[in-house]
């Protein structure tokens, strides 16, 4: 329960802290990038005639839009989640040979420290004595700020893959569904949390400071969480391929395996980072200008409440149905249905765009069910590090979401310099695309899965692809159903009696 309880926690402010930029995206990046924002509506002034001055507003606001836009592409969905993938790789491997509970509370002390350090950054004039950081690239605020975000990123990183780890493998495969949905749905509430403090402080200099004090108070929960059994009996055994990440890619059915996961899980983040972060620059090209154009900090809190029920709803369908792919296949189809919705009905009225934006957030709300079966596809030499990188390769698909937006609103004809905002409908007809695009890829890799509910987890990948059982030599028994299994010894030493339970036990230890 403790474990549960760390796992929930941690991810909730790792959640806060993953968030904070993008709900204070607009005020930061006003304040650091003031002079380039000036620069480019001058630029439009000595280039463009206006019919009156409400037409040269509205112009100075796209423009200004168009630079805090790209900025926060390069700092969220480019680097940030570049740090977490590259991340994701290095702490999930840490956990499969080091163990779960140092790379979690160590991926909580990065991201904490990098967040403290976010509401420090300034440009630092020339002659000062800290002048060498304009040597090394970190004289300006903007560049220090970027820098931070990958670290951030890195940190971040670790803290879901190794929460759910250690969870699923000290829970019953009985209650593992349950245990990773309170996981998933207390940390999807630090967004909400996030929300209200970013709109409470009113500097954004200081959320950052909210946000790494959280993190560093959490790692006082860290005592009396034991570490996982499975993960000390495998490292006892000194069982090969602990963290092995070319284990990953390797024969090239566990690599398919890998990727479908990925994909599966896709579609979530191209809802967040890039229909709700950036539903400014959309909403406006839908026609909602003015007072009705969307605010994102307030779409963000909006789609993580829908999050946060849509994670609960999602394991507890998985529970209810005893399957995972069937629980992923409804909230595909549930996404493309929210998505459809917030395009068509959204725009319509900003309380029905809000409301969309919930819907998405909820749809896209399978996350515990992805971090669930992802545990559950991989064996316990492996499973930190696949459980680790792909949730952050999913969040990094953000970058490429972000990318393929770009150029279909060039396709669509916009997109140009950011003097030259270009046709005004090309964000929303190329973000439109790119859901149409993502979301049947999911629902193909999804069904690619081999159903994993209530499947055991004791057992390790070998480097051919297949699997072996019961290390710790407690296995389900040395014979199989109804006869002789693989083998009547675990590698530890002997099964559960010299004969397992007869009958039909799709646990039983094999060898695929």
């Amino acid at each position: 329960m403790l474990a549960t309880t760390v796992a929930a926690l941690g991810y909730f402010v790792d959640i806060f802290d993953l968030l904070l930029f993008a709900l204070v995206r607009v005020r930061s990046l006003k304040d650091v990038l003031a002079p380039e924002i000036a620069a480019a509506q001058q630029k439009l002034l000595e280039t463009a005639r206006f019919a009156d001055s409400a037409a040269m507003e509205r112009a100075k606001d796209m423009v200004a839009d168009k630079v805090l836009r790209d900025a926060g592409v390069m700092l969220d969905n480019i680097l940030q989640m570049t740090g977490l993938v590259v991340g994701g790789i290095v702490w999930g491997v840490l956990a499969d040979r080091l163990g779960r509970l140092q790379m979690l509370f160590g991926s909580i002390l990065v991201y904490s420290v990098a967040n403290i350090l976010n509401a420090f950054v300034a440009n630092v004039p020339a002659d000062s004595m800290f002048s060498f950081m304009h040597v090394i690239g970190l004289g300006t605020a903007y560049n220090q700020y970027a820098t931070l975000r990958f670290i951030a990123g890195f940190g971040l990183a670790g803290e879901l893959g190794a929460g759910i780890t250690l969870v699923s493998e000290l829970v019953s495969k009985e209650q593992r569904g349950f245990a990773t949905t309170i996981v998933a749905t207390v940390g999807i509430m630090g967004a909400v949390c996030a929300y209200f403090v970013t709109e409470l402080v009113a500097d954004w200099r200081n959320a950052f400071l909210v946000g790494g004090m959280l993190g560093l108070a959490l790692l006082f929960l860290r005592v009396g969480v034991v570490e996982s059994g499975m993960f000390d009996r495998v490292k006892q055994s000194h069982a090969p391929g602990r963290g092995a990440l070319w284990m990953l890619v390797w024969p090239a059915a566990r690599a398919r395996r890998y990727l479908a996961l990925v994909l599966s899980a896709v579609p979530i983040w191209y809802c967040v980072g890039v229909l709700v972060k950036y539903c400014d620059v959309i909403g406006v090209s839908l026609g909602m200008v003015g007072d009705a154009k969307p605010k994102p900090g307030l779409a963000i809190m909006w789609c993580y409440v829908g999050l946060a029920l849509g994670d609960l709803g999602s394991g507890l369908l998985s529970q209810l149905l005893k399957s995972r792919k069937k629980a992923l296949l409804v909230f595909h189809i549930l996404s493309a249905v929210a998505i459809v919705a917030y395009f068509v009905i959204g725009p319509m009225d900003p309380r029905l765009f809000y409301l969309a934006c919930g819907a998405v957030g909820f749809a896209s709300g399978y996350w515990a069910v992805f971090v669930t079966t992802t545990a559950e596809q991989f064996g316990t030499n492996l499973r930190a590090t696949a459980t680790t990188s792909a949730p952050n390769f999913v969040r990094w698909s953000a970058a490429g979401s972000a990318l393929l937006w770009h150029q279909f609103e060039v396709f669509f004809g916009g997109g140009g310099p950011a003097s030259l905002p270009g046709d005004p409908s090309a964000p929303w007809r190329g973000a439109a695309l790119v859901g149409a695009i993502l979301v049947p890829v999911a629902m193909v890799a999804a069904m690619s899965l081999r159903e994993s509910f209530g499947s055991s987890l004791d057992w390790t990948e070998e480097a051919d692809g297949s699997r072996s059982d019961g290390l710790d030599g407690h296995g389900t028994g040395g014979h199989g159903t109804g006869g002789h299994g693989t083998g009547g010894h675990g590698k530890g030493g002997h099964g559960k009696g010299a004969h397992g339970n007869h009958g039909s036990d799709k646990d039983a230890p094999r060898r695929a």
